[in-house]
């Protein structure tokens, strides 16, 4: 069973930058796509930024300018760099990768999470 694991998380002010990473503790074939996730407490899992196998990215629109999606193909790695942080960037911090299975189908990880809190 592959895990994967964040890291990078913590506390930092306004205006301050982290980078975020999550590694899988194997490999792990047929990739579609790693992404980032946040949920603030008492909110919905939203979407932060995605990577696709062929380098597409995308982000939300809370985020754009600010936070960069980057992957590590060889390590099976994904990075979120984080700028100019705000409050509201505030969350619980999930890599997830989707895959294809096997069979065909579509299968994806999550990691436990990363807590970020921006404040002063």
């Amino acid at each position: 069973q592959v895990q994967l694991v964040e890291s990078g998380g913590g506390l930092v002010q306004p205006g301050g930058s982290l980078r975020l990473a999550c590694a899988a503790s194997g490999t792990v074939f047929g990739i579609n796509a790693m992404g980032w996730y946040r949920q603030a407490p008492g909110k919905q899992r939203d979407l932060v930024a995605l990577i696709t196998s062929g380098g597409s990215t995308n982000y939300a629109d809370s985020v754009k300018g600010r936070f960069t999606i980057s992957r590590d193909n060889a390590k099976n790695t994904v990075y979120l760099q984080m700028n100019s942080l705000k409050p509201e960037d505030t969350a619980a911090y999930y890599c997830n990768i989707v895959f294809t299975t096997t069979a065909g189908g579509r299968g994806d990880y999550w990691g436990k999470g990363t807590r970020v809190t921006v404040s002063s």
